[in-house]
């Protein structure tokens, strides 16, 4: 089994899809293993995505990251980055296979409704930053 980290975004948060993204983990499988309902302040968003320092969308990421409430929560499974990236789609929906989430709920490529770790790796730093 391994683990990563999925964030319910604010414009998802804010449409009241919270349960619909939960649902859709649960139907693929995905054991959740801890959440929370938090706002994070532009700080923490900035701390969070700091991987894209210097990158010109990270300001727009970050007030938009801290412009309402986030529901990170840790999952559990085989192969889990691999199959809730797969669950998620592209980051732009856009261009997300039909049935994906972001396909489904996402408004477009800034608010596109979810964050999916995209490595183990990363999957450990991104659950220890929201769950010591």
């Amino acid at each position: 089994m391994s683990r990563t980290l999925l964030i319910v975004k604010p414009d998802a948060t804010a449409r009241n899809l919270i349960g619909h993204v939960i649902n859709r983990l649960e139907k693929a499988r995905f054991a959740l293993v801890d959440l929370r309902l938090v706002r994070l302040s532009k700080d923490q968003a900035r701390r969070f995505y700091a991987v894209h320092e210097g990158k010109p969308f990270l300001d727009g990421l970050v007030a938009f990251m801290s412009s309402g409430p986030v529901v990170p929560i840790v999952l559990e499974k085989d192969n889990a980055v691999e199959d809730l990236r797969a669950l998620v789609g592209a980051t732009d929906p856009a261009k997300a296979a039909c049935g994906t989430v972001r396909n489904e709920i996402g408004l477009n490529i800034e608010k596109n409704s979810v964050h999916a770790s995209d490595s183990d790796e990363n999957a450990a730093k991104e659950i220890a930053f929201f769950f010591s």
